[in-house]
């Protein structure tokens, strides 16, 4: 559904693009209607709104250039920042950036394939996600979900409406668990249609940062999923404590 609906807003804004520069370029009504697999009212409706003055126009794209921004996100994350209320909102404030996160979806939906494997459950199995969409001087850098086996988060706080307060950390501890240790696996891949919109980067890759934690009983309890637009960030690689080899 998240991947129909990035391709349906995707595939409407080139139609309007396409209708309003087929109007400038002098077509009549009837043959682009025909090009386009459009009616010849919903033609006409662009040709009135177009006739109205460039003010009234329907915007085909970004009114002015989106002002860039390169955030951090550190590779491993240290455990102090990790820790912390939000593990972005610590990471901005050191550097200097605005933040700003909203969340996006709380609930159960199928996890794909590395999320799964993370998990140790089935390919498209149910699971608790937590979905955070991230801006850094208004402009859209990150969307980051968390997931949890059905029987870590079901019926608990994992699984509640807004953001988990004082922080998640704290709620996956409260629930008993310990963790041992995490795998972060990083990869580089062109964005679903979901993720372009949501994060402005037609044509751009994003990273993918994989964090799955695992218990002191060797239970992997919290995947955490970011899509980093590749442009806007940079990862610095940090190393063991005491060790200055890179």
């Amino acid at each position: 559904m998240a991947t129909l609906q990035g391709r349906s807003v995707e595939l409407s804004r080139i139609r309007r693009g396409a209708i309003v520069e087929a109007q400038e370029a002098g077509l009549r009504q009837e043959e682009i209607a025909r090009r386009l697999g459009v009616t010849p009212g919903r033609v006409s409706q662009m040709k009135k709104t177009s006739a109205e003055g460039p003010e009234h126009r329907a915007p085909t794209g970004p009114v002015e250039p989106r002002p860039r921004v390169l955030v951090e996100r550190a590779l491993p994350t240290p455990p102090n920042v990790r820790g912390s209320r939000s593990l972005y909102l610590t990471e901005a404030k050191r550097q200097g950036i605005e933040p700003e996160r909203k969340m996006l979806f709380v609930g159960r939906e199928p996890c794909n394939e590395h999320v799964a494997a993370g998990l140790h459950v089935e390919a498209g199995e149910d699971v608790i996600a937590r979905r955070k969409m991230f801006w850094a001087n208004g402009v859209p850098v990150r969307i980051s979900t968390s997931y949890f086996r059905l029987d870590v988060g079901e019926n608990t706080r994992l699984g509640g409406e807004g953001f988990v307060l004082p922080t998640l950390q704290a709620a996956i501890e409260d629930l008993g668990y310990t963790f041992s240790h995490a795998t972060e696996t990083l990869t580089a891949r062109p964005p679903t249609p979901y993720e372009a919109d949501l994060l402005d980067i037609p044509g751009e890759w994003v990273v993918q940062v994989l964090r799955v934690s695992v218990s002191t009983d060797n239970v992997p309890v919290h995947a955490l999923e970011t899509i980093c637009a590749a442009s806007r960030h940079a990862f610095p690689i940090g190393q063991v404590t005491g060790s200055d080899q890179f």
